[in-house]
């Protein structure tokens, strides 16, 4: 069987996260490779290497692939940018590092990645290019639509909906049977206890709007 040959797109914090995920999937045997990494940040004097893999160029050098039978996965933390860049391929890997637990009955859409000790449980369904972050627990019965970062450490209850472009800052707990409307962002350490409307940033124990109309990366 052929390996998936990877390609990381970014290079910052969150690739290298993303990167150590492929590693991990091929440590255990699974039929990846990882072959380095595309940013725009690249220039020629920046002989930048991730575990030992080079960043090959920007994100255009996408074109001189098209042939290579590269899959793609984005290793950037911001909603917005992932969305904006999501036309450029349509080969993505959905990337699940070996020590995350995914319960029976979940479905994971493309290039969405589950990070270390994440728990993803039974009859929840993530959409595409999400980040399901280090040690987060998403319990039964949620729906996470597309372009959602669920930060380290939060928790969602049972049947709890996640609408597009989201943000749930690092250590938030939604409770059971809430919605969180489109593109908002929940400070991190916040208590969600009732529904939070759309295009807001809620913040506090328990989380309050305080600004609304915002932009994906205000926060």
């Amino acid at each position: 069987m052929n390996k998936k040959k990877i390609i990381v797109i970014g290079s910052g914090g969150c690739a290298k996260v993303v990167g150590d995920i492929i590693l991990q999937q091929e440590n255990i045997g699974i039929e990846v490779k990882l072959i380095g990494f595309i940013d725009d940040n690249y220039g020629k004097d920046n002989k930048i290497e991730i575990f030992g893999r080079k960043v090959l160029g920007k994100i255009d050098k996408i074109k001189e692939f098209k042939d290579k039978g590269y899959f793609y996965v984005f290793g950037i933390g911001n909603n917005e940018i992932r969305k904006r860049l999501e036309d450029i391929v349509d080969n993505y890997y959905t990337a699940i590092h070996p020590k995350a637990t995914i319960g029976e009955e979940v479905i994971i859409e493309r290039g969405t990645v589950v990070m270390a000790g994440a728990v993803i449980n039974s009859y929840s369904q993530i959409g595409k290019h999400c980040i399901i972050n280090t040690g987060s627990i998403v319990e039964h019965d949620c729906i996470i639509e597309d372009f959602v970062h669920i930060s380290p450490n939060t928790t969602l209850c049972g049947g709890v909906t996640i609408e597009n472009e989201c943000w749930i800052g690092a250590g938030s707990v939604v409770i059971q049977g809430l919605t969180v409307k489109e593109n908002t962002i929940v400070g991190a350490g916040s208590v969600v206890v009732k529904d939070l409307p759309v295009n807001c940033i809620a913040v506090g124990i328990p989380a309050r709007p305080i600004k609304f109309n915002v932009e994906n990366n205000e926060f």
